[in-house]
């Protein structure tokens, strides 16, 4: 792919209509790249830079197909600078070392500088790196380094600090709705020779995930599969045979998005893990947002496991946490982990039924003045006013418990958190009974 861009004369005389549609379709401008509109809107970083044609060092960190090597060739072209493009699955310091020698022939001859374009930066080791770091620091090439790989744990800090660090995100539907449609009548594309079922278009966004090359790779799959078969129109069945992937019928933003996200949760609390992880996989394969499906199992793992299993919620969080980290499709996994966790757990609702009666017995004005031994004692005057005059400091007790009373008036007595026999709450509950007696003794409980 990188050879296509080596040479400024193919650029003039136009890419190889053999090439992969992903390639023929390359942004050309900075006005023809889609998506990545904080980067490259009229104030945005990257566009200052480019149209001020300064000398920079970029790392461009994002999932794949999110448009790295497109703004690296782009920059290039903008900038009229010679482009050089290593991957580091197959270079080395002596490959690294050549391009800068001849960085250095064609700034000193001709006066033209560099653009170096390094895909999968974080699988250069550190001496690769450190290669690098003279001929960035003097100018000799504008570096700039693609990886999904968290920079700031994958490249070495030297390089970090002569660079600047964007993030790119994954294109919306919206954006890769754009990409096919420029692509099915660009002359660089496929230039009419077909159009798109608004269903088979549908599936492709959903298929795409926010990858670009990935949508064009499969309209170029699904192009081909229609014209062999004589056909204009690329439809739903014409193209699932072409990318081999079934489309699910799923609308996200009608009932079944609502039906099966219930079906999840309802699988769930009834503790069948077979019935949600083929739910979890409905949701993944229809595109669904992954941040609404992390968010449904840390509610669920407080509203149907609790106490039964406190690290139910740990484990949700967790999922949602590396899910927002490495993105998709490997985000999938977490959230199949945290699935299979909340499915096998105990299940309680207790801490669901506790609050839930807390706040109706608020919102019926069951509440009173906190008692004054509880109240702020910190402020001049409180103590004339009985602030904390009784308070009495657990911590000062060898058991850590006293006597002492904490609600209103109005809720003394009240038990709103009651613990069921299952998983840990089996254990919370003797506990909690033991400290109910002793911190309501002579308290009118």
């Amino acid at each position: 792919m990188s050879s296509l861009f080596d040479e400024p004369a193919q650029e003039a005389s136009g890419v190889d209509p053999g090439a992969p549609l992903a390639v023929r379709m390359r942004p050309r401008s900075l006005d023809e790249v889609v998506g990545q509109s904080h980067l490259l809107g009229p104030r945005a970083p990257l566009r200052r830079l480019v149209e001020a044609d300064e000398p920079m060092s970029l790392v461009l960190y994002g999932p794949p197909g999110t448009g790295k090597t497109t703004l690296a060739h782009v920059i290039s072209l903008a900038t009229k600078r010679q482009f050089v493009q290593l991957s580091a699955l197959d270079a080395g310091v002596k490959e690294v070392r050549a391009v800068i020698a001849s960085a250095k022939r064609e700034l000193t001859y001709a006066g033209r500088r560099t653009v170096l374009f390094i895909d999968e930066v974080h699988r250069f080791s550190k001496t690769q790196q450190d290669s690098l770091l003279s001929a960035v620091e003097d100018r000799i090439v504008s570096l700039i380094a693609a990886t999904t790989e968290n920079p700031f744990f994958s490249v070495v800090s030297p390089l970090l600090s002569r660079s600047l660090v964007l993030a790119l995100q994954p294109l919306s539907d919206d954006d890769v709705r754009s990409l096919l449609r420029r692509a099915l009548t660009s002359d660089r594309g496929l230039d009419g020779a077909v159009t798109l079922s608004p269903e088979a278009e549908e599936h492709l966004v959903r298929i795409a995930g926010g990858d670009g090359r990935k949508a064009l790779t499969a309209l170029e799959s699904g192009a081909g599969a229609a014209l062999a078969a004589g056909l204009t129109e690329i439809d739903l069945a014409t193209l699932e045979t072409a990318v081999a992937q079934a489309a699910v019928r799923y609308d996200r933003q009608g009932d079944q998005h609502y039906d099966v996200a219930s079906a999840l949760i309802k699988s769930i609390r009834g503790s069948d893990v077979d019935a949600a992880l083929h739910y979890l996989a409905r949701m993944v394969e229809a595109g669904e947002d992954p941040r609404f499906i992390a968010r449904r199992l840390v509610i669920s793992a407080s509203e149907d496991i609790g106490m039964a299993d406190p690290t139910a919620l740990l484990t949700a969080v967790a999922a949602a946490d590396a899910v927002a980290f490495i993105g998709m499709p490997e985000g999938h996994f977490p959230l199949a982990q945290a699935v299979v966790h909340l499915a096998t757990a105990p299940k309680s609702n207790a801490v669901t039924v506790g609050m839930g009666e807390s706040v109706a017995d608020v919102r019926a004005g069951l509440a009173g003045p906190v008692p004054p031994g509880l109240r702020d004692a910190h402020y001049a005057g409180a103590k004339k006013l009985g602030h904390g005059g009784t308070y009495v400091y657990p911590h000062a007790h060898p058991d850590g418990v006293v006597p002492q009373q904490y609600p209103p008036d109005a809720l003394v007595g009240k038990d709103y958190y009651r613990p069921t026999n299952r998983g840990a709450e089996a254990t919370i509950g003797a506990r909690l009974a033991k400290l109910r007696a002793i911190v309501r003794r002579g308290r009118g409980a």
